[in-house]
């Protein structure tokens, strides 16, 4: 029922997508080396991130049961430290890293 794929094109594909990786990288460095980035790139570079991390947020809380016990509470509670950690420090990965532990270690015994 299943066919065995042939060496040949196992090397054929990644020797493949080796290059289109290599070539997904290289194009904005040969293409804005001599030149700033236009304004609309400039944009998406400022206000994509913070509005991709916004949405994962709400989609992240969407599963939660806010009726019965622990009340979202070790969700909250991390998405908190989260927050205060990164207006103290001003360090993204220490602010999700400490966060995800926080939520395990809260997760773990609610």
């Amino acid at each position: 029922m299943t066919e065995k794929i042939s060496p040949l094109l196992v090397i054929i594909s990644v020797i493949l997508s080796f290059f289109i990786i290599f070539a997904e990288r290289f194009f904005p460095f040969a293409l804005f080396s001599t030149s700033s980035p236009p304004p609309f790139l400039r944009f998406i570079e400022k206000y994509i991130p913070p509005m991709m991390i916004s949405l994962l947020t709400i989609y992240s809380l969407r599963d939660i049961q806010i009726v019965s016990f622990p009340y979202g509470l070790p969700t909250f509670l991390s998405i908190l430290a989260v927050v205060l950690l990164h207006l103290k420090f001003k360090n993204s990965m220490l602010s999700i890293f400490l966060g995800t532990a926080l939520y395990m270690i809260l997760s773990h015994f609610f």
